[in-house]
């Protein structure tokens, strides 16, 4: 057998509040790229079970650019390295150059895909630098900047012109190859976020968080117009793109708007459209935009990515989201013959996804709180947050209904819920456990040892608890008290996993030494040794609906599904599943697996024969 990869729910961008985001595009294909953590994302604005993900980068990406002919990508991190990488081909490298001793804010290609400008961060006045993509070799000087540059562009025609702007409120103007300093402007009176150039070089524009925009000419960096101050931003504005035949510009602000600008022969531009965030909140402030042929895309704070369309901007926008911190919880159920998946990411995001539609929005609780581990079965969501609360709630399609609530009172390791009786759940902590009956508390047992992971059986009969000590305690539950039956030891590790098969003939557990076990539930004789394929700890497991296989997701980033009644060394292996790690595992059906990670993507993979 082996696993095929059957759709991708792909993150979205990292945000910062004050701070925009760049995202770009290949208008060629409808693509577009922007960086979360160390992963850059490919995505299809028409295809959005398609994503691809470049993982190589040491540190944190910051921004990625399709190259003009759309066949390579140069993307940037904080530590200042840009790579330069095929964007097919199984994305081989071209080269990789440390060009700024600190974080790379943005980075532009020249049209003829020889060169590449950077800004951002660096040491003394180094913040802006070009160079020649096969060889690193500069292609100019850039003074005039004594600040953070947070935007660059090329022109896109000859004569080639570079603009900056920055931190120290200025737009510098270069003419080159090789660059040379030829001007500043000064019409700024606060950070200028972002600079582009007309599709036809003949003029760009400047953002700023002075809720202004300035038009100058492309040839001579002369101030030409600025957008009207009629209609326009109440906050920063933070990005800035142009329409494909130049006479537009599109910006988004702070104030939770994107802004479509008539831009006249004058070089000034009236509002055209105001478009308004579908988030509320903080999480509404628009931070990114990217017009690419009739698509407008705006990013918001809260990681919502909205598609307008240019030609009906009365069309109501196209959302879609996703996670953008690791996503370790998982969970799987029918609902009206569809397949839905709930994901929970470590910032308390809990999204709903659809197999074959993607995402389908995200659930609205009552507070974002950090969750450390959730279940559902029944219609109800059971959650053990860092807020050391256990909420039961009720799920009414993609909304939140009845919620209760209570207080454990210290940190969650884990939580189990009894798949035929509900109501019944088993929540782990540092030093024992705790039972619940509905919302509520049955019993709080100190255990005597360190906790690190627990199951509960489908009826609620049996409890395991594992150990730092990498040892299985075997309790049955007789009304709300635990009685010792036996402990098994075979681990050489703290465990850190442990879960009963759906028919509960079977257990099986894992643990930081990287090994799994499974258990026979009445014998308690290993059933499946040496699954010693993991070179990391061993971050969750899971069990396919008819007890046959178990799968196991590790720090290793690889998924391994191994069949109960064969050698284990009949197993399949999906190596990279997630950059950073696999935290989260559940089968969709006997054939369908899904998997979460660090990347705070999410993968559906289907079993096939060979």
């Amino acid at each position: 057998m082996a696993a095929n990869l059957l759709e991708t729910y792909a993150c979205v961008p990292s945000t910062e509040r004050g701070r925009g985001i760049l995202i770009s595009g290949d208008p060629k294909t409808n693509a577009i790229v922007y960086c979360n953590g160390r992963s850059v994302i490919i995505r299809y604005l028409d295809r959005p079970l398609e994503a691809v993900v470049y993982g190589e980068h040491a540190y944190q990406a910051t921004v990625a650019r399709f190259s003009p002919n759309g066949e390579w990508i140069a993307s940037a991190d904080v530590s200042g390295t840009v790579r330069i990488w095929g964007r097919h081909n199984e994305h081989v490298l071209k080269n990789e150059f440390r060009v700024l001793s600190g974080r790379i804010d943005d980075l532009q290609w020249s049209p003829d895909c020889q060169r590449i400008v950077v800004s951002g961060d660096g040491k003394g006045k180094s913040f802006v630098r070009a160079f020649m993509w096969d060889s690193g070799s500069n292609v100019g000087e850039f003074d005039g900047h004594s600040k953070r540059v947070l935007s660059c562009a090329f022109k896109p025609s000859r004569p080639f012109r570079i603009v900056t702007c920055g931190e120290d409120y200025l737009v510098n103007f270069y003419e080159g190859p090789p660059f040379k300093f030829k001007l500043s402007q000064r019409e700024h009176s606060n950070f200028a976020n972002c600079i582009r150039f007309s599709p036809d070089g003949s003029k760009f524009i400047s953002v700023s968080s002075d809720k202004k925009g300035i038009l100058y000419d492309g040839k001579t960096g002369e101030k030409i117009g600025e957008l009207s101050s009629e209609d326009s931003h109440k906050g920063s504005v933070y990005a800035v793109s142009w329409s494909p035949d130049g006479k537009a510009v599109l910006t988004v602000s702070a104030d939770k708007t994107a802004k479509v600008w008539e831009i006249g022969e004058s070089g000034n531009g009236k509002v055209k459209k105001t478009l308004n965030s579908s988030a509320s909140g903080i999480e509404g402030m628009l931070v990114g935009c990217l017009w690419q042929n009739d698509h407008l895309v705006t990013v918001s704070l809260g990681g919502i990515i909205s598609m307008y369309s240019a030609s009906d901007l009365e069309k109501a926008p196209v959302s879609f989201s996703g996670h953008m911190k690791s996503v370790a919880g998982l969970a799987v159920f029918s609902e009206g013959g569809q397949k839905v998946i709930l994901s929970s990411s470590y910032d308390g995001v809990i999204v709903r996804w659809i197999q074959g539609i993607g995402y389908a929005g995200r659930l609205e609780r009552k507070d974002n709180s950090q969750i450390k581990c959730f279940a559902v079965v029944e219609g109800q969501l059971t959650t053990f947050g860092f807020d050391n609360k256990v909420k039961r709630i009720r799920l009414l399609g993609d909304q939140c209904g009845d919620e209760e609530q209570i207080d454990i009172g210290t940190q969650p390791k884990d939580l189990n819920v009894a798949h035929n009786s509900p109501e019944l759940a088993l929540l782990s902590t540092d030093s024992g456990v705790v039972m619940l009956h509905g919302s509520k508390v049955l019993s709080t047992l100190n255990l005597g040892f360190a906790v690190t992971a627990s199951a509960i059986s489908p009826d609620g009969s049996e409890v395991i608890v594992g150990g730092q000590d990498g040892k299985l305690h075997i309790y049955s539950v007789n009304g709300n008290t635990l009685t010792e039956k036996s402990v098994l030891e075979k681990h050489r590790g703290a465990i850190s996993v442990i879960r009963f098969s759906p028919d509960a003939s079977m257990f099986a557990s894992g643990d930081l030494n990287r090994e799994a076990v499974v258990w026979d539930h009445t014998t308690r004789e290993v059933k499946l040794k040496n699954m010693l394929y993991h070179t990391a700890r061993i971050n969750c497991l899971a069990w396919s609906p008819d007890s046959t296989m178990v799968a196991t997701g590790s720090l290793d980033t690889s998924v391994i599904i191994y069949d109960v009644n064969k050698p284990a060394s009949h197993r399949i292996t999906v190596k990279g599943a997630h950059l950073g790690g696999v935290y989260g595992l559940a089968f969709n059906d006997d054939h369908t697996i899904v998997s979460s990670g660090e990347d705070a993507c999410i993968r559906l993979w289907r079993l096939v024969q060979q």
